[in-house]
């Protein structure tokens, strides 16, 4: 399948320049039916059938094996979450926190790698380091230098600011020499390209399949490494029947692996449609995606100045951090336009997040209206 043939199946993209995958993903109808049938299934056929829990649970294990086999990970190690934002938070409830302990962060997180630790920060005396960089970059000597005495590292793959590839493996290598847990924000990553957190050698790495996996909200994923339940005493802020072995035990026992970190009862209908999101692109191939997303991303830089482009010129991903006068103003007046891309914090700038299901006119037209 070619990546025009899967946007012809969006019906968000039927009008506008939507450029702004970074922030959402409009699903295809097939992920959308895929939500809605497993929940008619769930609601209509399973109660007098197989019962409600087990189709969920079904749901739940098809959606785990898809998003392990998305990431070079095995099930075990996958949790279903909500959102990048839920997985980061429990991580942060499951370590036994104190004064003594640092969490280091670089100044490229988003709020969903900030305010865990300011949390914490707040109610455990946790010492929390930013790491400063700069345009979109980290210096290694710098990451070596802040994780001497780090508890854990928080690093985005893909920053949300600048679309930079963060050298990943080498940072947990230097923060695991150092004797610190990796805690990987990879939201930008999956759907954009071909993704292996063995590779990457990570602890924790927390996603979504909202935005690039053009997967529907709510369908969240945590990877925790095989065995680090075991070496770090993982103990969850949550519990409930999912996270344990038998809720009916005397004595209850935390499920091995990621499982721990899922709670309670959950609609299945979000990773359902996850589930055949990857699938949708696994059709088209994250290699060919990528390859789409550079032309596509080239011809955009292609037509913007040095002084107004503030994201490589060279391919790292598809998000493209412009400087325009007014960001705010400019983001509606695009919108107004028929074009949708987002402003940003900092660096102050509007963002456009070019996706493969973008053609050469999308492009064309954010630079003449620009």
């Amino acid at each position: 399948m070619d990546p025009t043939d899967l946007r012809e199946r969006m019906p968000a993209l039927e009008s506008s320049a939507y450029l702004n995958w970074g922030a959402g993903g409009p699903s295809p109808r097939r992920v959308v039916e895929a939500a809605e049938s497993s929940l008619e299934h769930h609601e209509y056929a399973a109660p007098t059938g197989e019962g409600q829990y087990p189709a969920a649970f079904d749901a739940y294990d098809e959606a785990r094996a898809a998003i392990a086999g998305l990431l070079g990970a095995a099930p075990d190690e996958i949790a279903l979450t909500e959102s990048t934002t839920d997985g980061i938070n429990r991580v942060a409830g499951a370590l036994d926190w104190d004064a003594d302990d640092v969490v280091v962060r670089t100044d490229l997180e988003h709020s969903a790698g900030i305010l865990p630790w300011q949390r914490l920060e707040r109610e455990r005396g946790v010492d929390v380091r930013v790491l400063e960089t700069e345009s979109g970059r980290v210096d290694l000597e710098a990451v070596k230098s802040a994780a001497e005495d780090a508890t854990l590292f928080c690093v985005s793959s893909l920053t949300w600011t600048h679309g930079t590839r963060l050298p990943v493996s080498e940072i947990v290598d230097i923060a695991h020499d150092a004797g610190a847990l990796v805690l990987v924000d990879a939201v930008q990553a999956p759907g954009q390209r071909p993704i292996d957190v063995r590779e990457w050698g990570a602890d924790f790495v927390a996603a979504a399949g909202h935005k690039w996996l053009v997967g529907p909200f709510g369908s969240g994923f945590l990877y925790a490494r095989e065995g680090l339940e075991r070496e770090h005493d993982l103990v969850p802020a949550a519990i409930g029947y999912r996270s344990v072995v038998d809720e009916n035990a005397t004595a209850y026992e935390y499920e091995r692996g990621a499982r721990r970190f899922e709670v309670a009862t959950a609609s299945p209908a979000p990773h359902a449609g996850l589930t055949e999101a990857i699938r949708a692109l696994e059709e088209i191939g994250l290699d060919a995606i990528e390859e789409r997303i550079e032309t596509l991303t080239d011809r955009l830089k292609g037509g913007v100045s040095d002084e107004r482009l503030l994201s490589p010129r060279g391919f790292e991903s598809g998000l493209i951090a412009i400087d325009v006068d007014d960001p705010e103003a400019t983001v509606e007046r695009l919108s107004a336009e028929g074009i949708v891309v987002r402003s940003l914090p900092d660096p102050d700038a509007i963002r456009a997040s070019v996706h493969a299901f973008n053609t050469r006119e999308d492009v064309d037209r954010l630079l003449e209206a620009l």
